[in-house]
């Protein structure tokens, strides 16, 4: 595997404590990990990807530890996370691809124990201080509704041209104040990633 090339880590939590004049007890919380890397293939095309994919799992795992860390929770605890990438412009939308899937999935559903659902996911180009917005789903069932969010990641010099950053959230909550129905997360089996 090429070396993981990490030139920025960031990592923070948002408490949400008042929706609309209502209290939120205990509050709703979301952690966010970013690693800005260096990106192998900027400015060259290539038929294979390996290197990217391989750095994507290492991801998986640092970026998910680090949410559950900064949560201070059990992996257990853990109810939804997301993943997202953006490429600066000497790359292209498919090395976003290569990091996020196919195997940075295994490590983050290890750091949160579990994740029978997919890990909702998001990529795109652009410059340094470029937003995306991490979507976000229940790590067992698909169907939870409450839990179906996002939270924005942005860096402000990044990504530069030649480099890539990696975002993953957890939650150890769904919104404030959910009220559209649905799949309830005490309701969750987690067996086929849906309920």
């Amino acid at each position: 595997m090429k070396k993981l090339d990490i030139r920025k880590l960031l990592v923070s939590v948002e408490e949400t404590h008042r929706e609309m004049g209502q209290g939120i007890n205990p509050p709703t919380r979301k952690a966010l990990a970013i690693a800005v890397i260096a990106n192998p293939y900027a400015g060259q095309y290539s038929d294979s990807l390996d290197d990217l994919v391989e750095i994507g799992e290492a991801l998986g795992g640092l970026l998910g530890e680090r949410c559950v860390q900064a949560l201070g929770i059990d992996p257990a605890q853990a109810q939804s996370y997301g993943k997202a990438a953006i490429v600066g412009e000497a790359g292209e939308l498919e090395h976003a691809a290569a990091i996020l899937h196919p195997k940075l999935g295994a490590p983050l559903r290890k750091a949160v124990e579990k994740g029978a659902a997919l890990v909702p996911s998001a990529k795109k180009m652009g410059g340094q201080g470029t937003p995306i917005d991490v979507p976000l789903g229940h790590k067992d069932g698909a169907y939870v509704r409450s839990h179906f969010d996002g939270i924005e990641a942005r860096v402000a010099d990044a990504p530069r041209a030649s480099e890539i950053l990696v975002a993953v959230a957890v939650t150890d909550s769904g919104r404030p104040l959910p009220r559209v129905g649905g799949l309830k997360h005490h309701e969750v089996k987690g067996e086929d990633g849906l309920r």
